[in-house]
């Protein structure tokens, strides 16, 4: 309800209810037709709402679009370092040979022309929108598919995407983008954009362990996951692992992790030694890059946790491939 000035007698919308700055007197039998009418005010331009920070959706658009062409021919640095580093350090010749060849694949598509991968993605989208932000122009869910049409279409990359899992008509444009939305504090619009192969999402897996399994269950299952896959998600992989939260809510750390960059450490020393440990079992593994053997199976572990129930100990795996594409941009 309105509240009463107690100086003036007259009444004011809260500011938490439509965010109208604007005074009238009680002669007004119905609250409800003065909202109307205060509404129609504002559209003349007769009233004022609370400012907010307004974001063109088509903004979204062009951004997208250019994130797009940039994450299928731009590998960030610290992935592109990563790759580096184990070239440097790994002992068996072939797979030293292969992960040169992967180098000189990155420097070809930073020429612009081709992509790192003909496999240029399922379109992931995260965003982090400030709660001051307001999307004016159009729903931002169009805007973003609309990003994604233009960038796969202007820079020809290769269309994945089918309509439906079963009956596999290919929606010629790379849409709809998968879109994951988080609300933040600030008024500001985060975009990350993050194409996901399925050579290495095919070899992805969850499972909903009993508390009981605890740690080494845990440890166990994403070895097992990273050795069944082999060489089809094109190693040397990166290793997002999600524990805890629900079914869904692990699945989404996961992918998550993968978008943490490789050279930064877990803030909980407790996570920080297990990715370690991790990593090194993996590497253990020989599979080696491209499968052709050696020490360099997989470049980085990165861990996400959530708090869970007494029951449950959900743990899911993501894989991608050493071409784990994301780029962010703040508007």
């Amino acid at each position: 309800m309105p509240r009463k000035n107690a100086y003036t007698g007259r009444y004011k919308i809260d500011k938490n209810a439509l965010g109208i700055v604007k005074y009238w007197s009680r002669s007004y039998w119905s609250w409800k037709e003065r909202y109307k009418e205060l509404e129609a005010e504002i559209e003349q331009g007769k009233a004022l709402r609370y400012d907010k920070e307004q974001v063109q959706t088509s903004n979204q658009s062009d951004e997208v679009a250019e994130l797009a062409v940039k994450t299928n021919h731009f590998l960030s640095g610290d992935v592109k370092c990563a790759i580096k580093n184990r070239a440097e350090n790994e002992p068996w010749p072939i797979a030293r040979n292969v992960i040169e060849k992967i180098e000189e694949n990155i420097m070809i598509a930073e020429e612009g022309t081709l992509p790192l991968c003909q496999d240029t993605g399922m379109a992931c989208v995260f965003l982090e929108i400030g709660q001051e932000v307001h999307f004016t122009g159009g729903l931002l869910e169009d805007a973003i598919n609309e990003g994604v049409r233009k960038g796969y279409g202007e820079g020809f990359l290769r269309k994945s995407v089918v309509a439906d899992p079963l009956r596999r008509v290919n929606t010629k444009d790379n849409t709809p983008a998968h879109i994951h939305y988080e609300m933040v504090a600030g008024d500001k619009v985060k975009i990350t954009f993050a194409p996901k192969g399925f050579g290495s999402e095919n070899m992805s897996q969850i499972k909903m362990f009993p508390p009981a399994a605890g740690e080494t269950g845990v440890k166990d299952f994403v070895v097992k996951v990273c050795e069944e896959a082999g060489a089809n998600p094109c190693p040397p992989i990166v290793v997002g692992v999600g524990i805890g939260g629900t079914f869904d809510k692990a699945a989404l750390m996961a992918k998550q992790a993968l978008l943490v960059p490789l050279d930064e450490e877990n803030e909980e020393p407790y996570y920080a030694d297990m990715e370690k440990e991790l990593l090194e079992r993996i590497n253990e593994l020989g599979i080696g890059p491209q499968g052709f053997g050696g020490k360099t199976t997989a470049l980085a572990v990165n861990i996400e946790t959530l708090p869970t129930h007494i029951a449950g100990l959900p743990c899911a795996v993501n894989i991608n491939c050493h071409v784990t594409r994301h780029k962010s941009e703040v508007i």
